[in-house]
């Protein structure tokens, strides 16, 4: 005879998306068997936060039992949702994509959708203990705002500087598209100026970042921007309990092609954070030029080996991005010694 379910914990999992989202709540019993509650859809608006902050508390109909919101850090869709359900005090926890994929293929579901996503979030927070969610703080998120803004407009300023190129390496050249994109040009060189004195100053004026950012950049190649770039992208790498799940969101993982005897190309994945690639790709280039170690010489390994320039930068920059983290960590200013050994010991 089925025993009677009492549920000991609700999980209220959430699939976000640009205009609505999609929810499912389930609760989980004592003998760890978890059954669905309810599942919906609201819009993603303030309206909508509130209206299903109310179905929650419907559908939670035991008092006194924790419940756990969970949804994922994609894009920035999740935030303000996020944010909601922390100032009214709630359990809310934010994973990467790439935790929740590896959830979900264990399971075994092989179908995807918005509602069977919801689904396996709200198994996920009920079966796992998950930490707290943190929000970002005005300061880091408005950094953010700067770094991006500042990435945006450097790819501007090449994408503008290719068309002039074009232009005068064409038969003909019209004065006036030269002008308008010369003078585009100049603009974007302003704007691009009065974005790296305020991601200086935002730096400077926190004494702990201060700190941090400049024993970072005792590396000789590495600048304040690559280092507040990947700052604001992870959150002062708040998401990460350990490198490889670093390495991971940055889209360094490596994968292989391997069957029996057939051995394919091995590559990164970078199903991630390109903007975190973007920002190692120059200062990988400028340590191997400085040539610093161990920077140089994990290069010429790779670049002997594969014959492949490129190889050996990713695995600069992989190597720099593990450093970064690891300095940032143990708050500790690098010193030419530190290697490999160090970063492991970071949890």
């Amino acid at each position: 005879m089925e025993t009677l379910f009492k549920a000991s914990k609700y999980g209220v999992g959430i699939d976000m998306g640009k205009d609505e989202f999609h929810v499912c709540i389930s609760a989980i019993d004592q003998t760890q068997r978890v059954k669905i509650r309810a599942t919906h859809a609201f819009k993603n608006t303030p309206k909508g936060f509130a209206e299903f902050y109310k179905w929650v508390d419907h559908h939670a109909k035991e008092r006194g039992i924790s419940i756990h919101y969970l949804m994922e850090a994609t894009g920035v869709y999740y935030e303000q949702l996020a944010l909601f359900l922390h100032q009214r005090q709630a359990y809310v926890c934010v994973v990467l994509p790439q935790k929740t994929a590896c959830y979900i293929k264990a399971l075994g579901i092989k179908s995807k959708n918005d509602q069977g996503d919801a689904q396996a979030l709200a198994t996920m927070a009920c079966q796992q203990r998950l930490d707290a969610w943190k929000p970002i703080t005005e300061s880091m998120y408005k950094l953010r705002q700067l770094t991006r803004q500042h990435t945006e407009l450097q790819e501007l300023k090449t994408q503008l500087g290719n068309q002039l190129m074009a232009l005068e390496l064409g038969m003909y050249q019209s004065a006036v598209v030269r002008k308008q994109l010369t003078k585009l040009i100049s603009e974007i060189d302003n704007q691009l100026a009065e974005c790296a004195k305020l991601i200086e100053k935002a730096i400077a004026d926190n004494a702990e970042w201060k700190r941090k950012v400049e024993q970072i950049c005792a590396i000789k190649g590495v600048g304040i921007l690559t280092v507040a770039q990947v700052l604001t992208e992870t959150n002062e790498f708040g998401l990460f309990e350990n490198q490889r799940q670093l390495v991971s969101y940055a889209g360094y993982d490596v994968v292989e092609n391997q069957s029996g005897k057939r051995v394919g190309k091995t590559r990164i994945s970078k199903r991630g954070n390109s903007r975190i690639r973007r920002a190692m790709h120059m200062s990988a280039l400028q340590v191997v030029r400085y040539e610093q170690r161990p920077f140089v010489g994990l290069y010429e390994r790779v670049f002997e080996r594969t014959k492949i320039k490129m190889k050996g930068y990713v695995a600069v920059q992989r190597k720099l991005l593990t450093l970064i983290y690891a300095l940032w960590k143990k708050d500790q200013k690098y010193d030419g010694a530190f290697v490999s050994e160090g970063q492991k010991k970071v949890a």
